[in-house]
Parts: C-alpha cells; structure tokens; sequence
C-alpha cells in the first residue's frame, strides 16, 4: 500500500488548513487509516459507519472541487493515487 505523509506536504503547499485540497488529503489519510484498522477488525461496525461517513463528505468536496477547478481537480487525484468521482 503507497501511503504519503501528506499533511507536511499541503501545509507547505496550501496555507489555508479549511481549503477543500487540505481537506481532501486529510480526508484520504482518515479513509487509509480506517481501511487498514477495518482488515483486522472486520466486525467493527462503528468504524465501517465512520468509513462510509467519510467517503461521503469526501465525494461531495471532489464534486464541488471538479465543477470549480478541474485542472486541480485532476493533479489532486493524481497526487493522491484515487479514482475519479462517478458522474449520474
């Protein structure tokens, strides 16, 4: 698994912590984080919620983000080694 030490990354990068790149990455960290947690505890429910939970906000923050830089949009995905969001 490729993982980044991504937050020393962005604050350099971004000064803004509320920026929806900043969140993103951290959002991406939260998400391996519990992945990796959720292959040794399989049954850990409230951490398969907060999983979801986040894949969630970081869904709508891609969305938003591709309708208002799409350039950025796809160096971050890039960058961050994740698919793209699905379009309906």
């Amino acid at each position: 698994m490729h993982t980044i030490n991504t937050k020393n990354l962005v604050i350099s990068q971004e000064e803004k912590r509320g920026s929806a790149t900043f969140q993103v990455f951290c959002f991406t960290n939260k998400i391996r984080r519990l992945s990796t947690h959720l292959e040794l505890h399989k049954k850990d429910y409230s951490s398969q919620r907060g999983l979801r939970k986040i894949l969630g906000k970081r869904q709508r923050l891609l969305a938003y983000f591709s309708k208002k830089n799409i350039v950025r949009y796809k160096e971050l995905i890039s960058e961050l080694n994740i698919r793209e969001i699905k379009n309906r």
